[in-house]
């Protein structure tokens, strides 16, 4: 078993190579600090205490600063325990994304959004009764029971407060590990709001093949780009080349046109002026 706190930031989707869209929910996780070891012998179980996200030192307790302090950390806001762990692990260890690799299934939990007081249509996905035509039933929770027990029975569904959980979602797969950026993205939908803590950790009930997506990168995107831009200016480059030359080739016969025309002009002037001198004598 193995684990990791983190904060879900939202979701997106992602493109793999040959064709497909996989909608993803982007974890940030940033660095676990082992602050306390559980063992068998002192406590009764084998378990690692995990601790993320800074708090102020204002807000808080004598109590919490001097449990971190054994750990070289400082306070932070969440703290869980990790059962069975595997390997071994030192008091003020730090854990990063780099725990979990591309493929791998995991359970997912959070605590769901609190939707507040909420009927049984909404709570329950009940049917509501006619609108018109005289009904006087519409949104109602519908019989409580029979006579005979005289008493609502347990389990009833009835309208109550909704929401605010926790919710564990089964057999997701990890799609990518970015420790650069301290996040992960994990195949389908995550319980809990925007920037709610969740905890990742290793599949109990796994029993799918693993199939790991080659995803489409954005760097290799604008490499492409690059490249066809490169080429582009290169064919321009070429082409502008070839228009100058073809220009020079024109000047050039132009000028020597002109040249023989100039000299075929000066010859029929001088026979000219040879046939008026012989004339003359």
């Amino acid at each position: 078993m193995k684990g990791i706190l983190g904060r879900k930031i939202g979701m997106t989707e992602v493109f793999t190579k040959n064709g497909k869209v996989i909608p993803v929910t982007v974890i940030e996780v940033l660095p676990n600090i082992v602050t306390q070891i559980k063992t068998e012998e002192n406590d009764g179980y084998n378990a690692i205490q995990l601790a993320a996200v800074d708090k102020k030192d204002k807000n808080a307790t004598k109590a919490a600063k001097g449990h971190v302090a054994k750990a070289n950390t400082t306070p932070k806001r969440f703290l869980k325990e990790i059962r069975d762990v595997e390997g071994n692990y030192n008091l003020g260890d730090a854990i990063d994304a780099s725990l979990f690799t591309v493929g791998e299934i995991v359970d997912v939990t959070g605590t769901s959004k609190g939707k507040g007081f909420q009927g049984t249509i909404k709570r329950h996905n009940q049917s509501r009764g006619p609108m018109t035509h005289g009904s006087r039933y519409h949104r109602g929770p519908g019989s409580l029971g029979t006579m005979l027990p005289k008493r609502v029975l347990k389990g009833k569904k009835l309208p109550g407060h909704m929401g605010a959980e926790t919710i564990t979602i089964q057999n997701l797969m990890i799609v990518d590990v970015n420790v650069n950026e301290n996040y992960i993205l994990v195949s389908g939908n995550v319980p809990g709001p925007k920037k709610s803590l969740v905890l990742i950790k290793s599949a109990v009930k796994n029993s799918r093949k693993i199939e790991i997506p080659e995803l489409v990168t954005y760097e290799e995107e604008v490499n492409e780009v690059v490249e066809e831009e490169v080429v582009n200016e290169n064919t321009e480059e070429v082409a502008d080349e070839m228009v100058e030359t073809t220009d020079e080739v024109a000047e050039t016969e132009e000028t020597n046109e002109t040249v023989e025309n100039d000299a075929d002009a000066s010859e029929e002037t001088e026979n000219v002026e040879t046939s008026t001198e012989v004339g003359a004598e």
